[in-house]
């Protein structure tokens, strides 16, 4: 294995020193002959992320004509050909292509270094990163990205150079009391290689240490072949040690998402539980109720029973139905005359008959008592026959229905006559 290789660079519609604007970057990348003398067999190249270069040179040639820049008095202008539009970045794995193509381990190998440098990619710039393509015609597998900056209004790509950010942001503050200028360029060098170096290791942390990749390489640093080899055996055990301990951390998260689940099937059931429960308790109440309002409409059906017991309570038992009846204004208003009648008639033989059982007792009453002073008067008219006469007479007649006395004769005054 071999060490990590990422480039950024800027480009402006003028070229540079080198003779490079963004006509000639999109040239290259979608290798158009003219620019593309550098590359024997110019192959197609492969879209790994967003759209093609074509494309992008097509969004960012439209950005570049709409884009203004504010000047004084609220007036605006059209941006500089000079000022840089478009962002770039090459990054590029250590196996050539001869490897990767007779090799399919390492093909998967130099894949997924490029996955993980799409994502730190996608991380760095956000939707201003509209394309990341794949060269496969020359020495070495490798990357281009393009960042088109159209978040910004005046499409200001130096925004995304870290380096030059910083330095331009220390030499527009400014000398420090007693700071001449070749102080303050030193110090703004100093913060632009610091602020570059943060940005290489971002990438070997994200990038090269999982793929097996040292951060510098032998010539930089001036290591011997030994020294070099055992740099690499060390990147190559580090990049296991990363693997294992994303393994182990994928482990951990497995578990943690089944207790999680097997805590929330728990919960779930807990709560199917309470929710059981707590009908159960409703079902419970609402029989209660039931049993409270059958009790009362069994307590009302007996009242019911001694309120409308006998003929003028049946009576009413109509009048009360219809009363409870929905149809109750209506039968009110076809029946309320009907139903008057009957309970006027219902009364009316009610006190008839309450009149002819009044008079029926006064009339056994006086049958009586005149029965009884016939009989008295018959008494009375015996005892005083046996007290006018010796004997009865038998041809005076009967005064009543009365018993009659018969006096005893007297035996002895016969004897002696």
């Amino acid at each position: 294995m071999g060490y990590q290789f990422i480039h950024l660079e800027g480009y402006a519609r003028k070229a540079d020193a080198k003779g490079r604007d963004t006509n000639f970057i999109f040239g290259e990348a979608s290798r158009r002959p003219e620019v593309s003398v550098h590359v024997s067999a110019p192959l197609t190249p492969v879209v790994v992320f967003g759209i093609g270069i074509e494309d992008v040179q097509e969004m960012h040639d439209a950005a570049v004509a709409s884009a203004t820049v504010a000047v004084k008095g609220g007036k605006t202008r059209k941006i500089r050909t000079d000022q840089k539009t478009l962002h770039t970045v090459v990054a590029s794995h250590p196996l050539t292509m001869d490897e990767i193509r007779v090799d399919p381990g390492k093909r998967r190998e130099a894949e997924a270094w490029e996955k993980r440098t799409v994502e730190w990619l996608r991380h760095q710039y956000g939707d201003d990163l509209k394309s990341v393509i794949r060269h496969e015609d020359e020495s070495h597998f490798h990357i281009h990205a393009y960042v088109v900056p159209i978040s910004d209004p005046e499409l200001k790509a130096q925004k995304y150079h870290p380096g030059a950010t910083v330095k331009r942001s220390v030499m527009d503050a400014g000398s420090t009391e007693g700071e001449d200028q070749k102080a303050l360029m030193k110090r703004a060098n100093a913060a632009y290689k610091a602020t570059m170096r943060a940005w290489q290791d971002s990438y070997h942390v994200a990038v090269a240490v999982p793929s097996g990749l040292t951060r510098l390489g032998p010539q930089r640093r001036r290591l011997t072949r030994d020294e070099w080899q055992r740099e690499q055996v060390q990147a190559k055990s580090l990049q296991k040690v990363v693997q294992r301990a994303k393994a182990v951390k994928a482990d951990g998260e497995a578990y943690i998402s089944r207790t999680k689940a097997d805590a929330a099937n728990i919960a779930a059931d807990a709560a199917r539980a309470q929710e059981a429960a707590r009908k159960a308790a409703a079902a419970a109440l609402a029989a209660q109720d039931r049993a409270r309002q059958e009790q009362e409409q069994a307590k009302a059906a007996m009242a019911d029973a001694v309120k409308y017991g006998g003929w003028a309570g049946r009576i009413r038992a109509i009048w009360d139905g219809f009363r409870r009846s929905k149809l109750v204004e209506q039968i009110r208003s076809d029946l309320s005359g009907e139903i008057d009648r009957w309970r006027d008639k219902a009364k009316d033989a009610e006190r008839r008959q309450l009149e002819a059982e009044r008079q029926r007792y006064e009339a056994e009453q006086q049958a009586r008592e005149a029965k009884d002073a016939a009989f008295k008067a018959g008494v009375e008219r015996d005892r005083l026959r046996s007290i006018l006469s010796p004997a009865a007479d038998h041809s005076a007649p009967e005064l009543s229905l009365g018993p009659k006395l018969v006096l005893k004769p007297d035996l002895k005054k016969k004897e002696k006559t």
